[in-house]
């Protein structure tokens, strides 16, 4: 039962982790392009920027999902026999 329990919290924490560097590191190369694609063509700015910010969103929404599947496996585990 320990055992498990200290699985699962490893679990939580890597899928916690990992979701956010690679939210993090998709952010941030999104960015550098939309800046980039701004200086060679500023007339498509605000086409760009609302891309951009719809991608942001859909990007958070992945991480956050794989928080709430952390937060259910630790705390209404399925693993755990009662």
């Amino acid at each position: 039962m320990e055992q498990i329990l200290g699985l699962v919290a490893l679990a939580s924490g890597l899928i916690i982790g990992l979701g956010a560097i690679g939210a993090c590191i998709g952010i941030g190369i999104m960015g550098s392009k939309y800046l980039e694609a701004s200086a060679r063509q500023p007339e498509l700015m605000n086409e760009l920027q609302t891309k951009m910010f719809l991608l942001a969103g859909l990007i958070d929404a992945a991480f956050l999902i794989g928080v709430g599947i952390a937060m259910m496996f630790a705390f209404a585990n399925p693993f755990v026999l009662k």
